[in-house]
């Protein structure tokens, strides 16, 4: 057998795994979700019988407790894309778990923090984390089949010129990292999502991407 293919099989089997220990389902309520496709148009007010407070609480009870601050991750944005760039190259499928928010995180350090618990753009925290997870699953899909156990040179990165304040959160947007492909000029690709910043920690909120 090619052992190209056999690589790539047990590349992809490895990714299924952590793919289904990232996306783990948002906490169940006593009251279903508003449909899909509110979660498509964040702009809309979503019809809910309860408060926002209430949908916290409700999506926390099922959490862990609150955590002290991000766990895992890195003490800066380089140092935490220097851990990404290594893991992608190694195929080190395990070591993104870490470098990304989880579920508590999400419910206790970040949600609250959104524009997202206040009107006109109100949704609850459980749908809030599916479209995270939802674009996060796929985006890690597509790096570990596409990218993942190549070589890879990036040259820099680069984001917003200023973060997104909410509350002690920092959020930095719009990052890219300058690659240079064997073959052609270098470019800049989104090989991920935003990054959370939090009391000198830094997270991915998730991995979507431009693959």
């Amino acid at each position: 057998m090619d052992p190209r293919r056999t690589r790539r099989a047990g590349l992809l089997t490895c990714a299924s795994a952590l793919l289904a220990a990232l996306a783990c389902q948002a906490p169940e309520a006593d009251e279903p979700l508003p449909r899909q496709d509110a979660a498509e148009r964040p702009g809309r007010v979503v019809d809910s019988i309860f408060p926002i407070e209430e949908e916290i609480r409700r999506f926390r009870a099922v959490l862990g407790p609150e955590p002290a601050g991000l766990s895992g991750g890195a003490s800066s944005r380089e140092a935490l894309i220097d851990r990404f760039v290594t893991a992608l190259v190694e195929a080190d499928t395990a070591a993104f778990a870490d470098m990304v928010m989880n579920i508590d995180e999400f419910g206790w350090l970040y949600y609250p923090h959104t524009i997202f618990t206040a009107p006109p753009y109100e949704l609850a925290p459980g749908l809030v984390w599916f479209q995270i997870q939802n674009g996060s699953s796929r985006g890690l899909g597509r790096l570990l089949g596409r990218v993942a156990g190549r070589p890879l040179e990036v040259l820099g990165h680069r984001c917003a010129p200023e973060p997104l304040i909410e509350g002690p959160n920092r959020i930095w947007e719009e990052c890219v990292l300058l690659v240079d492909p064997a073959e052609g000029e270098p470019q800049e690709v989104a090989y991920f999502g935003s990054m959370l910043e939090r009391d000198g920690a830094f997270k991915f909120t998730s991995y979507s991407n431009d693959f």
